[in-house]
């Protein structure tokens, strides 16, 4: 009997020493979580018979040290969740490993080929939150967009006398009070500037008369402040409409929104025009919140799309398909999917990766008590073949 307890052990503490060295193997690997070997009694009735691995038992809870690697699509969690990713079969996975890049077509994916998921952005940038699908950045440059909005805030000096001089003539500096020039772009992406040239006409009363590339845009727009220096009457956006050459027209709202007259000097607070010329992409960049952006030679940024975290009930319960990868069971739960940093959901961390859990000297403590063991149940089956021989021999 003893004999057969004995290879119980053995067997045990081999499956444990095998563990402990996948563990100690892995220490390097990004986004391993460590597993422990656990144990458990054999008994026919009240006769023990030795052992059994009961199961094996992830840390996947436990978080790794962040390592900075400086590259853009090398994310790490800080804080609960995992990444979502798609496999070409359409299985879903979960990993902490955050070693990222793209392939050929534009998609995030991971070294398996797996394609991070999250919110996909439109043509204009914006987040379509209600559909998770495979992330994909725009390739090649970003064409030139037309200005079609300016939110213009200033204040107007009310300390100002009105001009001497009239009919107002731009060549004139004395025929208005301010002047404030903005570069517009047209539809090619070319620029153009649009000029204010504001007129006080009575208490409390201006004029603002507009100028694109030097041609006046028509009629002047009137500009009334109460007695508090507020808009007397906020007025819908300024539609200023004008041809250009060999692009489409030029179709702006101009809004006024916030303009005030007090007596302090002419300034300028919000001078704010869409619009921009075309721009070769220059990098990626991606935010705390997931959201992934693309840097253009132009100045501007364009979101890609929103990485998306996934969280379980219980993510002791998911399944390890590899060291760095699991996918949802009965235990674990449906997956509960959000954007980094709101409620149970951990930040994201660019130009980094999570390292393996992996306690070194917690794992070589381990190994000797398991090669410890290892040799008391040889020890036990080397005793007891002594004893059965001497018994065969006293026969």
């Amino acid at each position: 009997m003893s004999f057969n307890i004995a290879l119980t052990g053995l067997s045990a503490v081999n499956d444990q020493l095998n563990t402990i060295g996948n563990n100690i193997a892995n220490a390097g690997t990004v986004g391993f979580k460590s597993s422990r070997t656990d144990f458990a009694s054999l008994y026919a009735d009240t006769q023990a018979m030795g052992v059994e691995v009961a199961g094996h038992t992830q840390s996947i809870s436990q978080g790794g040290a962040l390592t900075t690697t400086n590259r853009s699509l090398d994310l790490a969690i800080s804080g609960g969740g995992f990444f979502v990713t798609r496999a070409g079969n359409g299985d879903i996975s979960y990993t902490r490993a955050g070693v990222f890049g793209t392939d050929k077509n534009s998609f995030i994916v991971n070294s398996q080929g797996g394609k991070l998921q999250g919110y996909p952005a439109d043509a204009n940038g914006n987040l379509q939150t209600g559909v998770v699908q495979d992330l994909k950045l725009q390739a090649g440059s970003l064409p030139a967009k037309a200005t079609d909005s300016l939110e213009f805030v200033a204040n107007l000096n009310a300390n100002q006398d009105v001009p001497a001089i009239a009919p107002f003539d731009p060549q004139e500096a004395t025929s208005y009070n301010s002047t404030y020039t903005t570069k517009l772009f047209d539809s090619l992406g070319k620029e153009h500037t649009l000029t204010q040239y504001f007129v006080k006409t009575a208490d409390n009363s201006w004029d603002a008369h507009y100028y694109l590339d030097g041609a006046s845009l028509g009629a002047a727009q009137p500009l009334t402040f109460a007695t508090n220096g507020a808009l007397a009457n906020p007025i819908a956006p300024v539609t200023l409409s004008s041809p250009v050459g060999g692009a489409d027209p030029l179709n702006i709202a101009l809004d006024y929104s916030g303009t005030s007259q007090y007596g302090s000097e002419f300034s300028v607070t919000t001078n704010r025009a869409s619009g921009y010329t075309a721009g070769e992409q220059t990098g990626l960049s991606v935010e705390k919140d997931g959201r992934v952006y693309a840097s253009y030679s132009n100045g501007q940024r364009l979101v890609q799309g929103q990485v998306v975290l996934a969280n379980f009930v219980n993510p002791e319960g998911l399944k390890n398909i590899s060291g760095t990868a699991w996918t949802e069971t009965a235990d674990s739960g449906a997956p509960l999917l959000g954007a980094p940093g709101i409620g149970q959901f951990g930040t994201l961390a660019a130009g980094a990766l999570e390292g393996s859990n992996v306690d070194l000297t917690q794992q070589l403590v381990g190994l000797m008590e398991g090669q410890r063991n290892y040799q008391a149940n040889t020890t036990v089956i080397s005793t007891n073949k002594e004893l059965t021989q001497t018994l065969f021999n006293a026969i």
